[in-house]
């Protein structure tokens, strides 16, 4: 019976990160800022210049992509992947899928979150690092453990909708 201690605290870490992930990820589609913020990593707030200037910062990135023609967006997480210990913290991998849409498709993209608690799972805070620059990872994250692998981004992908 004692097994089964480790593999259900597992099951409920990856639960949780992916409930909070989620969230993160809905807020993000719509353009909820003050829960974004509230679960991003501190550190790529603060290296981002505080909570006003990321807002600013998300706000210009969105406004710039309707500009563009995109029209909505949406998205979901996969599941998370493996939990690696990084120091004091917990650091877990989640793939994304974010849909931007236009007036005649959808561009399609997988990206990665890094989940990170500080309180052993209780709690996740997250930072989009599908192209973020591993020297730019390294000074926010200084205990990230190399065994966990971010892979390399891919090109979106169109889709065009059938009339």
């Amino acid at each position: 019976m004692l097994f089964l201690i480790p593999v259900c605290s597992f099951a409920q870490d990856t639960t949780i990160v992916k409930k909070q992930a989620n969230c993160f990820a809905k807020a993000s589609f719509n353009g909820d800022y003050k829960t974004v913020l509230d679960l991003t990593y501190p550190k790529l707030i603060a290296y981002s210049g505080g909570r006003d200037t990321m807002q600013k910062l998300i706000s210009t990135r969105i406004n710039s992509l309707k500009e563009q023609g995109v029209i909505a967006f949406d998205g979901y997480v996969d599941a998370p992947g493996k939990l690696h210990n990084a120091g004091g913290q917990i650091h877990c991998l989640i793939p994304e899928i974010v849909i931007m849409k236009m007036f005649n498709g959808r561009y399609v993209n997988r990206t990665y979150l890094l989940g990170i608690s500080d309180d052993k799972g209780k709690s996740w805070t997250f930072m989009d690092v599908g192209k973020m620059p591993s020297e730019v990872l390294q000074r926010l994250v200084p205990n990230y453990n190399p065994d966990l692998i971010i892979p390399t981004p891919v090109k979106p992908m169109f889709f065009t909708d059938k009339l």
